[in-house]
């Protein structure tokens, strides 16, 4: 009797493993690293991603956030998600040129002036950027804004000249953005953002080219404490995940979880831009230092960019998105 009912056990708990098996198979968890820091409106982004793809698959997908660059500065982490220790990544536009040059024709320097045009821009060639994306095995969740591009530094400066007698910062393992610096006459400093404030705070580096609101999270205006009321150019950001790590989920549940993906994007894009005018009103009230510029310096680093587009059109963008977007600039009307 015994060994009648032992074999019966057996045999029930192989009929049961067996229905259950493929819904367990059906349970997919995603690690996505950002360097953005934690409380961040960024992480916020991934944050919202989470409760509402658990929420939408009935907790078949779920997402494991590390944020403040706990798994690297955005090389490391696009290295990581390519073999597969993380399944996405939440990218700067510095991060993910690394992964396709075409996402760098969103940031030519004083190619664009307001988000509205960029709005304009990025919606015209959305489309091209995610198939390029695509193409390197990579998907596309949302996109994000990061805010303008100013540059920072120990001691005032106004003009391009001046910027390059100093050491500027620039993201390790971006030698598109090196070389580019570079042409430009510069001094960049391959620095990892994780270090940056450090990097500072030693000397190795005395000025950045950061959004604002990054600068107030890092506290880097604390020691960076002059700013150029400038609009060099915008750095955007995406949320992006492996195409092998995507297929993974349950192909009813994809439409709805890009979905959601996308609204997180858009709705905290109006937040992030307005943050980061917020940041210098409050950054000013703590010693930061605002450099309003007159029209013949800003005609300079106007020059200054602008003599660089022949030597970054085709080689640190396509050459057809960068003409493209230099003729979609001039055609907006605000």
């Amino acid at each position: 009797m015994k060994r009648v009912f032992r074999s019966l056990f057996v045999v029930g708990f192989i009929f049961v493993s067996a229905i259950w098996s493929p819904a367990r198979a059906q349970n997919v968890r995603i690690d996505i690293g950002t360097v953005a820091p934690k409380g961040s409106l960024w992480e916020e982004v991934l944050e919202k991603m989470k409760q509402d793809w658990s929420k939408a698959s009935g907790g078949k997908v779920t997402l494991r956030i590390f944020a403040g660059g706990q798994q690297g500065d955005e090389a490391d982490m696009l290295r990581k998600t390519r073999i597969g220790q993380l399944q996405g990544v939440a990218l700067s536009g510095a991060g993910l040129s690394q992964l396709d040059t075409s996402v760098s024709s969103l940031q030519i320097p004083m190619s664009l002036d307001s988000y509205q045009q960029l709005d304009y821009v990025r919606a015209k060639i959305e489309p091209k950027i995610e198939r390029a994306i695509e193409a390197k095995d990579f998907i596309v969740l949302n996109w994000s804004d990061v805010g303008w591009v100013h540059f920072f530094s120990k001691r005032q400066i106004r003009t391009p000249d001046e910027l390059k007698t100093l050491r500027l910062f620039t993201s390790a393992g971006d030698p598109d953005t090196e070389a580019m610096y570079k042409d430009f006459g510069f001094r960049p400093v391959p620095t990892a953002v994780t270090e940056l404030l450090v990097s500072l705070n030693t000397g190795r580096i005395d000025s950045l080219d950061v959004p604002p609101l990054f600068a107030m999270l890092d506290q880097s205006f604390g020691t960076a404490k002059f700013m150029i009321d400038l609009k060099w150019a915008p750095l955007i950001g995406a949320t992006i995940i492996s195409r092998s790590a995507w297929l993974k989920v349950p192909e009813n549940l994809r439409p709805e979880l890009m979905k959601i993906a996308r609204t997180a994007g858009d709705e905290y894009r109006t937040r992030i831009r307005a943050m980061g005018d917020e940041a210098v009103t409050q950054m000013v009230k703590k010693g930061l230092t605002v450099t309003r510029l007159n029209a013949a310096e800003i005609a300079s680093w106007r020059a200054a960019a602008e003599s660089a587009y022949p030597k970054m059109r085709g080689k640190l963008v396509p050459a057809d998105l960068f003409d493209e977007v230099i003729k979609l600039s001039k055609e907006f009307r605000p």
